[in-house]
């Protein structure tokens, strides 16, 4: 065998090597949104992204932190807390339903408008697409330490099939996992 196709035959298996160590060690084919805003347009893009991206057979983590978490409040659980975690309670919204909009306000009637004018270009509710988030498997991470800052405890949220409560350590471990990384 000449030197040069013992050189060849090297520099294949070399080159080999380095693509089954690169795809080995590639990020799934995830996406990961960090969910900080508590304002209830961030939140459908949230899930209508989140939907989106299964219907390409993603992967979808969703990280809830600060102000998000109030979107998985459950209105009608309660939940034995200190004074101060009954005083964030009192500020934050009760649920989903109780989300202000990033803009727009006016006086209150923002949110209830976007969702008409959602309604009557059928739409789904921001309800909706938790319900079928649930049902095609994506994942909500609920950030412990803002909890815990927030006064937000875990009996008080929604029953959701695909939900953990975890650090940041996890948050940082799932991004750095994830082919394609947002916050909203």
């Amino acid at each position: 065998m000449s030197e040069e196709k013992t050189n060849q035959e090297e520099m294949i298996k070399q080159l080999t090597a380095r693509v089954e160590a690169l795809e080995e060690n590639a990020p799934g084919d995830n996406l990961s949104l960090g969910v900080i805003s508590g304002d209830l347009d961030y939140t459908i893009a949230t899930f209508i992204i989140a939907l989106g991206a299964t219907a390409y057979d993603m992967e979808v983590d969703l990280f809830f932190t600060f102000w998000g978490i109030s979107a998985l409040r459950d209105p009608k659980k309660k939940a034995k807390k200190d004074f101060l975690g009954r005083m964030f309670g009192a500020m934050l919204p009760s649920s989903s339903r109780k989300l202000p909009l990033s803009k727009m306000q006016m006086m209150g009637m923002g949110p209830p408008m976007i969702r008409s004018v959602m309604k009557m270009h059928k739409a789904k509710s921001l309800e909706e697409l938790m319900a079928d988030a649930a049902a095609f498997g994506v994942r909500i991470h609920v950030c412990e330490m803002s909890m815990d800052v927030m006064g937000i405890k875990k009996e008080e949220l929604i029953d959701y099939p695909h939900m953990d409560f975890v650090g940041v350590g996890s948050f940082v471990d799932m991004f750095q996992n994830s082919k394609q990384c947002w916050f909203m």
